[in-house]
């Protein structure tokens, strides 16, 4: 078996990261986190790509005048083959954005073609053992559709759930009085949608007075369901934008869990790809709790569910099975 690329933290060797979209709003702060060394413990080249040329080159100018101390090259192109050759990690943010009128259905139908774009690139230019993060929605299927024809393993693509844990967590440590950082195990289930679903179930505090359940320590679990579900929306409603540094910050945190390990008996909610865990279909990519090690996830099949998240769980599956009918 040929070396995986995380050898290269304990090297000299820069690691080549790609982010499309990188003149977005997302892509913009996920530049100056990894350049500042937020997430990776190497050096770092930065391939940025956007359609945007303009755009690209301020970013890249304010780039330089950071003196980011991991950062050691930015390669900043309009060219695809340029933007996707080497590279270790593809962050993969660009992607067609709902219109007003537009349905689900066209979102993901537009979207197909640009992953697939993103998916032959990939499979042709990066290194042979990239990974991949999909941010760009519905992230779920447009990793089933980078899957299908990149050829990259499907156990080196995952779409990002993070920032739903994240907003879960957040809510929970909210409710019991806490730091987040203290709460652990929030799972979030299912499709980045309105049909995802967060499970308390296994979640607990642990801080200076000791380890306490969480499971229920929420009265009204259908009113924090909702909250969850519906937070992206409500951020755009107030910022008249999407969620951008928080989307940033939980990438970041994605990515990092999946090079670096999660720590014992810490699980993280990642859309991957599913091997018929929990009775889930095969091939979706399904946001199911994992661990980490060594560039690896595993994904955690042992856990009881309970009945109502188990309905959830059915109900998200059904809509990945309808989007992946949509793009096949």
């Amino acid at each position: 078996m040929q070396p995986i690329p995380w050898e290269k933290v304990n090297r000299t060797e820069p690691l080549h990261v790609l982010i499309t979209g990188a003149a977005g709003q997302i892509g913009y702060n996920l530049c100056f986190l990894i350049g500042r060394g937020f997430l990776f413990d190497c050096d770092v080249i930065l391939h940025l790509y956007d359609l945007n040329d303009m755009a690209l080159k301020g970013l890249s100018m304010e780039l330089t005048d950071c003196c980011l101390p991991k950062l050691k090259g930015v390669i900043s192109t309009t060219e695809t083959e340029l933007a996707f050759s080497n590279v270790d990690v593809a962050i993969i943010v660009a992607g067609i954005p709902r219109k007003p009128g537009m349905q689900r259905s066209d979102l993901i139908s537009v979207n197909k073609k640009v992953m697939e774009m993103n998916g032959k690139a990939l499979g042709t230019y990066s290194s042979k053992d990239v990974r991949v993060v999909v941010v760009a929605n519905p992230a779920n299927t447009n990793a089933y559709v980078i899957c299908q024809t990149s050829g990259i393993p499907p156990e080196h693509i995952t779409a990002l759930t993070r920032l739903d844990q994240n907003r879960a967590t957040a809510f929970v440590a909210n409710k019991v009085g806490c730091q987040p950082e203290f709460v652990h195990n929030i799972i979030v289930w299912g499709n980045h949608s309105n049909t995802m679903q967060p499970d308390l179930s296994y979640s607990y505090l642990a801080d200076q007075n000791g380890i306490k359940p969480l499971a229920n320590c929420i009265e009204d679990f259908d009113d924090f369901t909702e909250k969850v579900r519906y937070r992206g929306e409500e951020v755009i409603n107030t910022r008249k934008a999407s969620s951008a540094g928080s989307a940033a910050h939980a990438i970041c945190q994605h990515i990092k869990d999946w090079i670096y390990g999660t720590k014992p008996g810490i699980m993280v909610s990642m859309g991957v790809c599913s091997h018929g865990e929990y009775g889930i279909n095969t091939g979706l990519f399904y946001s199911m709790p994992v661990t980490c090690s060594a560039g690896e996830y595993h994904i955690v099949d042992s856990l009881i569910i309970e009945p109502r998240i188990k309905d959830a769980l059915t109900l998200s599956e059904l809509e990945l099975i309808d989007e992946r009918n949509i793009v096949n």
